[in-house]
């Protein structure tokens, strides 16, 4: 995150993550902290923020840099440190030596934080870094109580993989993990009025719908301008900062990033998702090449999330694109001219394919929030189960069916969400009302469930009251529930 905009070590949000650095920072142990979650998603923000006092040291990797390279760089940050020159060391073993030589005086005189970021490009193959590291850990860092380690990394799932599963020198010695998620909307929110843009929340979930909670892309939002306008100069002037986004997203996270982008691409054209199967056909990736790997990696990183259809197995999954800057990237600027004049989504909004955008990108923000849904509906405290619900016609005479949020409760009641996004109180017309009368008939039939079934509007303003909302719509949800904290 950008925080020259910020007022000083200000920290929005991040409640959970902050008690448990300061569980660490008072254990009175040595602590291994492992941070991860996506590119731009603030995890260097917090750990400078809230270690300011205690950090001591911090190396950050070189993307696509030699070895010889990210020595350089370790002994220029020891150099800025020590405030003496440092000869480039021969590898990384002999580097944790001299980091050692220069923890001990430190470590007498209380708490000190190491931070190494961005692990995974300075761990590259052949490197020796974490060989060096788990020795220098498991040798030294194990046995200094008042040392704290944190290693971190947007590379999540090489994270999980090479630190926290591994079966090596490092094995259970990570002492806390913290998967960094975007912010939801009551953190956008507070973000925003921080830097004194006070949109209405109708306009934040617009902005949300097209950046996310990503705080780095937040920062671009401008004061004094509607969400139309931000987005209009965020994404479709000449000098658009997040124009090129999408292209450098995936190239820094992922090796061979080229077949997850194309699973991007299939399930951006398809918004109720795909099963396995399906997305290697849409693909068209190579039945030996990884899926398995590629579609972890994403769920991992939070591009995409994954929901076990109801009533059926996790053989049956589909997988679903929920990242929003990807999604508007991929609809929106993909293949479009940047203009200078400004109004490009002006003109945009409230066309069909806008109204196509903006009911699927509400769906993700609402399946992102389902806490908080269920607040709203007055059972946080009863057990429930999320999935999906599709079913296919049979015949000519079946319309199918589909549901994006079903919520089973252990109370004998399931919610069938239907979610929309607009200007002004939902209608339920004939036509809709026909619609969400087959999604009932059709969920009853076909899954032959016994519970009472309550349809539940998720919407921006709420539903307008006629005599379909009244026969039909048991509970209504507005957008002012999601950004409850």
């Amino acid at each position: 995150m950008r925080s020259a905009s910020l007022e000083a070590d200000v920290l929005i949000g991040r409640k959970a993550e902050q008690e448990e650095l300061a569980h660490a920072l008072q254990s009175g142990r040595p602590e291994l902290i492992a941070i991860f979650g996506r590119r731009r998603v603030g995890k260097t923000y917090l750990i400078r923020t809230f270690f300011k006092q205690t950090l001591c040291f911090e190396l950050t990797g070189v993307r696509d840099a030699s070895r010889i390279e990210q020595l350089r760089a370790f002994a220029g940050a020891l150099e800025s440190v020590t405030q003496y020159k440092h000869q480039v060391p021969r590898d990384w073993s002999e580097a944790f030596r001299e980091l050692m030589s220069y923890l001990q005086e430190r470590l007498q005189k209380g708490r000190q934080v190491v931070f190494i970021d961005e692990l995974p490009w300075i761990a590259s193959r052949r490197s020796g870094f974490l060989t060096a590291f788990e020795h220098f850990w498991n040798s030294w860092g194990s046995r200094q109580l008042n040392l704290i380690v944190v290693i971190c990394g947007s590379a999540a799932s090489w994270m999980i993989a090479k630190v926290l599963h591994q079966r090596g020198g490092l094995h259970n010695r990570v002492t806390r993990r913290l998967p960094l998620q975007p912010f939801n909307l009551h953190e956008t929110e507070a973000f925003l009025r921080l830097r004194g843009i006070l949109l209405d929340r109708r306009q934040i979930v617009e902005i949300t719908m097209a950046l996310g909670g990503i705080p780095y892309y937040l920062d671009y939002v401008r004061k004094g301008r509607s969400a139309a306008q931000n987005i209009d100069a965020l994404f479709f002037a000449r000098t658009a900062p997040l124009k090129d986004e999408f292209d450098q997203l995936f190239a820094a996270l992922f090796e061979h990033f080229e077949r997850h982008v194309s699973v991007i691409r299939a399930l951006a054209r398809k918004p109720s998702g795909l099963t396995r199967n399906e997305l290697i056909a849409a693909s068209k990736v190579p039945s030996g090449g990884n899926m398995s790997l590629i579609l972890s990696e994403l769920e991992t990183s939070g591009f995409i999330c994954r929901m076990t259809p109801f009533g059926r197995t996790e053989r049956d999954s589909l997988y679903r694109l929920i990242d929003e800057l990807t999604l508007f990237h991929l609809r929106w600027v993909e293949g479009k001219s940047q203009r200078s004049q400004g109004g490009e989504w002006a003109g945009i909004r409230a066309t069909p394919p806008w109204y196509a955008w903006s009911g699927y990108a509400f769906e993700n923000l609402c399946l992102q929030q389902v806490a908080e849904i269920k607040t709203a509906l007055g059972i946080s405290g009863v057990q429930t189960e999320s999935s999906s619900w599709r079913h296919a016609p049979v015949n000519s005479t079946d319309r199918g069916a589909q549901i994006d949020l079903v919520i089973d409760r252990r109370d004998g009641v399931i919610n069938l969400c239907e979610m929309k996004f607009g200007e002004d109180e939902f209608v339920i017309d004939k036509k809709y009302a026909g619609e969400l009368r087959n999604k009932i008939q059709t969920f009853r039939r076909v899954t032959g469930t016994r519970k009472a079934l309550f349809l539940t509007m998720v919407t921006t303003y709420g539903v307008k009251r006629n005599d379909y909302q009244v026969e039909l719509v048991q509970n209504s949800v507005t957008a002012d529930a999601l950004f409850e904290a």
